[in-house]
């Protein structure tokens, strides 16, 4: 049976909102003459320890050591989230220096890469960007011989992004085939995704058959396939101010390791994309239940931020220990993922 809000009476509920931010607070768990003595509870230390007791056994707390105080477990800090916690703004000042800072960017790469920074200076935590280049439309495409055999076919999105595919070209293909070629490409895909992209370029070259030579369809047919293929295209993840796990580790180093061979890995990179996808807002994920660095026991705060047409485009978040300052760090990803998507439009 799984416990709730409703299940807790005022006083027990008032004995764990206050033990929880103590926690979040000092990262050390709670005794009951801390909570007696500092919270303003006005109840004795002994009252708060039975209720402390009563917490635990449904669940809430958890006490690492016999004698030690009690932390709240995941299902704790998750009822917590989602139900007690008073979350705030940033300030003017945590603003202006996001604006400041991802404005000032020459392109969408810049911009991302100075959010996550200022976003982990802001957290004193490590951001997380990730960017689906797939789900951008496209700008431009073209086409630059290499060599006889080999061609590199340019792809830029409306974002700036530039990214380049290698494919294999037709022996003999003159100069103006790629021209030809690229001109295909643009008229067909440009202003779409990847992913729509191919499809109406494919559909396109059988409707106009006539109208391409057998060599500028083969090189055509070949930069399909290579944007097909699973060469490119995958979501990117940019990480910053991974000095500041280690500087929160304290005797838990063994976890933050784990966290940065995740990290290292890039794992479930697709994972969050696809769960910041799923909600319009800031998406929570506390230790064990992220999709992410679950092996690691890290939570993940993370906003999607989207392109000029309302697409999401990718996810800005903050990894770090379980007992992050949610109320701080929630209003700041949300409103970083709004600066982004604001000026990647």
């Amino acid at each position: 049976m799984t416990t709730s809000l409703s299940d807790i009476d005022a006083r027990s509920r008032a004995i764990f909102k206050n033990l929880v931010e103590t926690y979040l607070e000092t990262g050390a768990p709670v005794g009951s003459r801390t909570l007696s003595r500092d919270t303003g509870l006005d109840l004795s230390p002994a009252t708060i320890r039975n209720v402390m007791a009563d917490l635990a056994t449904v669940g809430l707390l958890d006490a690492p050591h016999a004698s030690a105080g009690r932390m709240p477990t995941e299902l704790g800090l998750r009822m917590f989230v989602d139900g007690l916690m008073e979350v705030g703004a940033p300030t003017v000042e945590e603003r202006r220096a996001l604006e400041e800072e991802a404005g000032g960017a020459s392109s969408a790469a810049a911009l991302l890469d100075r959010a996550a920074r200022q976003l982990s200076g802001l957290t004193q935590a490590a951001t997380l960007i990730v960017t689906d280049t797939t789900d951008r439309p496209l700008k431009h495409v073209s086409f630059v011989r290499l060599d006889d055999a080999r061609a590199l076919m340019v792809l830029v999105n409306e974002a700036g992004d530039v990214e380049n595919r290698l494919v294999a070209i037709p022996p003999g293909l003159p100069g103006s085939a790629l021209v030809q070629a690229a001109n295909f490409l643009n008229a067909q895909m440009v202003g779409r995704t990847l992913a729509d992209a191919e499809k109406q370029a494919l559909a396109k070259i059988e409707a106009k058959r006539g109208e391409l030579d057998d060599l500028t369809a083969t090189l055509v047919r070949s930069g399909i396939a290579e944007l097909a293929g699973d060469s490119g295209g995958a979501p990117q993840l940019i990480v910053k101010g991974q000095s500041n796990l280690i500087a929160d580790a304290g005797d838990d180093l063994e976890r933050v390791q784990q966290l940065f061979d995740e990290l290292e890995r890039q794992q479930g990179i697709v994972d969050l994309l696809d769960a910041a996808k799923g909600g319009e807002g800031v998406r929570i994920f506390i230790g064990s239940e992220n999709p992410l660095f679950g092996l690691s026991g890290s939570s993940v705060i993370a906003a999607p931020y989207r392109d000029g047409d309302h697409n999401i485009v990718g996810v800005v978040g903050v990894v770090g220990p379980t007992r992050l300052n949610y109320a701080r760090v929630i209003p700041l990803v949300d409103y970083t993922a709004e600066v982004v998507s604001r000026l990647v439009r």
